[in-house]
């Protein structure tokens, strides 16, 4: 899932303060999941902006709404009877779905209330790491599903390096060399052989940008 976090507070309050009326958006999704920008992240924020307004004595609206999701269009459809009522939205979805409402509504400044931290899994309450770069070339299947792009700190194709003690990385021993998991792990697997594999230099060319993925209807329809 996406990971992010939110801005400081006087961050967000400056973009808005010249804003009469405000309505907060949260994401009901992934920034939910991570305890970024779901309903109750929402509510502390606006209540957050209207204590700020009041103790400036700016006279100013501060609206809360939560989506399902901010990246799918589908989703936006209720904000179109409110959009107009406000100067401007403040959109606690990851980069992506700040990027998608303002497409949609772009009579509207939409300003972001997160910032986009990583690809990643939950590895207790409250904390999350991350896992993938999406670099386009998953390779987890041959390194007993550790990704070294992302876990190594020195993001290496072939390792480990020589600074590796006792399993850990020398660019923070407190964390696990990734390349000892790997072995370790192909090891217990009985496919300790791919170990020896080398790679090339990765192809970063794979990875377009702006990337797009899948087919409309339009081009579906196309001969």
């Amino acid at each position: 899932m996406i990971v992010a976090r939110r801005k400081p507070l006087a961050e967000i309050e400056a973009v808005v303060q010249d804003c009469t009326q405000v309505l907060v958006v949260g994401c009901g999704s992934c920034m939910a999941v991570c305890q970024a920008g779901g309903e109750k992240e929402v509510e502390i924020l606006a209540r957050q902006l209207r204590m700020r307004a009041r103790l400036a004595s700016r006279c100013q609206i501060v609206d809360e709404i939560t989506l399902p999701r901010q990246c799918d269009p589908e989703f936006l459809r209720p904000l179109a009877a409110l959009v107009d009522r406000y100067q401007a939205l403040v959109s606690m979805a990851c980069g992506a779905g700040v990027q998608l409402l303002a497409e949609q509504f772009a009579h509207r400044p939409v300003f972001p209330a997160l910032d986009t931290l990583f690809l990643g899994v939950n590895e207790g309450p409250g904390t999350w790491g991350q896992r993938c770069l999406a670099c386009g070339q998953c390779i987890l299947h041959l390194t007993a599903g550790i990704c070294p792009k992302t876990l190594c700190a020195k993001g290496l194709l072939n390792g480990p390096c020589g600074g590796t003690k006792h399993g850990k990385c020398e660019v923070n021993a407190e964390k696990t060399c990734a390349w000892a998991a790997i072995y370790n792990r192909l090891e217990k697997w009985g496919r300790l052989e791919l170990i020896g594999r080398i790679w090339p230099p990765a192809d970063w060319s794979v990875v377009d940008t702006p990337a797009r993925h899948g087919t409309s209807l339009a081009e579906e329809s196309a001969p």
